[in-house]
């Protein structure tokens, strides 16, 4: 084999291995806009789950607050009339 064809033989491979890099990172491009994407629609999906919680941790609240008024007028109303019937 002669300088020359050494040196085909060495460009040849050299361009094949270029062409391979860039399909490589084409493909890895690709692999990093679809998991970008699916970045921002889990981030999406979080944001909306969390304002529902908000929402809820308020509304429990809310009832939890209501239910501790009634509770304390039902304990209040029924000791006084615990109190009224013993007089």
């Amino acid at each position: 084999m002669g300088a020359h064809e050494a040196e085909d033989r060495a460009a040849s491979l050299l361009e094949r291995r270029w062409f391979a890099a860039g399909r490589a990172a084409a493909a890895m491009g690709a692999e990093c806009d679809a998991l970008a994407q699916v970045r921002d629609m889990a981030d999406d999906a979080w944001r909306d789950a969390r304002s529902r919680l908000l929402h809820l941790e308020a509304l429990r609240d809310a009832l939890g607050e209501e239910l501790s008024a009634v509770d304390e007028r039902d304990v209040g109303g029924g000791f006084e009339s615990v109190q009224r019937s013993a007089a």
